[in-house]
């Protein structure tokens, strides 16, 4: 469905650091003498602090902790070094495609690192957690809704002036105005579905509807302009906050997260040179 939300995805440190290993010059400079050493190879130590890395990384995934993961580690750390080393010696790193991609890799790690840093360094407080909280608890049920999906605000009004004379007429103006492919032929039906796995706007908006009702006002999502009609609801009382707080934690953390980048991107002056070229047909 269309509606649904979409996520912020983050490279996990392991993919960063198995592409951000065969960086070249990188890839064969000692470690700092002072820092634990896992492994040598050719004489080049392994830092106990990148096996550490990598082990935090598998456990993560579901992966135990064990020798045999540590072995396993190390071996295709030094493996990596070893072909990495070898790419040097052939020049591989000169090549303007293997340079592309070296910068891509830093700025991924670079970009990880921001993220990692603003989560530690900006704390999420009661007071936003409790914020966070009473808008869950407002969402929670079950809700059976149409709805029509226009790209222009005006045709959205024109669609709700048309209803607020005969409201009978919404599946069928969904069948014929709707953008929604997997609606519009159900006549605007979404079903029964929990509002917190649509867009924070439509959501909260089916929430605030009677039973009946339609929104008066159409509501504004990155996919345009909805008209909704609430059917039916089942309303069901929300967790008690400390059950939901980690969860709650993390759906702050991503809130400021996307406000953060959609300031940087509003102050930014980005400019695409052209249409994207379209993926060659083969005959």
């Amino acid at each position: 469905m269309m509606l649904k939300k979409s996520r912020i995805l983050l490279i996990g440190a392991a993919s960063v650091l198995a592409l951000g290993a065969c960086d070249s010059k990188d890839a064969i400079k000692t470690a700092p003498s002072k820092e634990p050493v896992a492994a040598t190879v050719n004489g080049v130590a392994i830092p106990a602090s990148t096996v550490e890395l990598m082990v935090k990384e598998r456990t993560a995934q579901g992966q135990p902790d064990s020798p045999e993961l540590r072995k396993a580690i190390i071996e295709n750390l030094a493996m990596q070094h070893l072909v990495a080393a070898e790419a040097v010696k052939k020049g591989v790193d000169k090549q303007p495609e293997t340079q592309r991609q070296l910068e891509l890799v830093r700025q991924s790690i670079l970009a990880n690192a921001f993220v990692a840093d603003y989560i530690k360094n900006t704390p999420v407080t009661d007071e936003m957690l409790k914020a966070e909280y009473d808008k869950v608890a407002a969402l929670a049920g079950e809700y059976k809704a149409r709805h029509i999906l226009v790209k222009e605000e005006a045709e959205a009004k024109a669609i709700v002036a048309e209803l607020q004379k005969d409201v009978t007429k919404f599946a069928a103006m969904a069948q014929e105005k709707s953008m929604d492919p997997g609606s519009k032929v159900n006549g605007g039906d979404l079903g029964w579905f929990d509002p917190r796995s649509m867009v924070p706007e439509f959501g909260a908006a089916v929430a605030k509807l009677e039973k009946g009702k339609f929104t008066e006002v159409p509501v504004k999502t990155q996919f345009g302009y909805h008209v909704i009609l609430l059917e039916d609801s089942k309303k069901a009382e929300a967790p008690p906050l400390e059950s939901v707080k980690e969860q709650l934690k993390q759906q702050v953390q991503r809130t400021n997260l996307t406000k953060l980048f959609d300031d940087m991107k509003t102050k930014a002056k980005i400019e695409i040179a052209g249409q994207p070229a379209a993926p060659a047909v083969a005959k």
